[in-house]
């Protein structure tokens, strides 16, 4: 009885992990390249956005930064408004971004 039970309640483990991996898996994602046209500190300095125009379409994309190093990049001018970008990001509602650096080089 106890080895039945523990079967079952392993699988039905299981399914739910996997479910949820599932929807994660599923989540959209964008890409895109393109100039940045403005950047926007948060007061505390712990986000930003940023707005790109989209170099295929032309259609702007307001991407929302928290990671730590491309703040440091903006807060010191390695990143600027002009500078063309490759941005990965997840399409989530803010448009969170998950890689953006420079497309150049040095």
């Amino acid at each position: 009885m106890k080895a039945k039970f523990s079967t079952l309640l392993l699988g039905a483990m299981l399914a739910v992990l996997s479910a949820t991996y599932s929807a994660n898996a599923l989540a959209d994602e964008g890409k895109m390249v393109g100039p940045v046209t403005k950047i926007t500190l948060a007061p505390g300095g712990k986000s930003a956005t940023a707005v790109l125009k989209d170099a295929k379409t032309g259609e702007t994309v307001t991407i929302t930064v928290t990671d730590d190093l491309t703040l440091d990049k903006f807060k010191d001018k390695r990143i600027v408004e002009g500078d063309e970008i490759r941005a990965r990001f997840e399409k989530d509602g803010k448009n969170t971004a998950k890689s953006f650096k420079k497309t150049a080089g040095c």
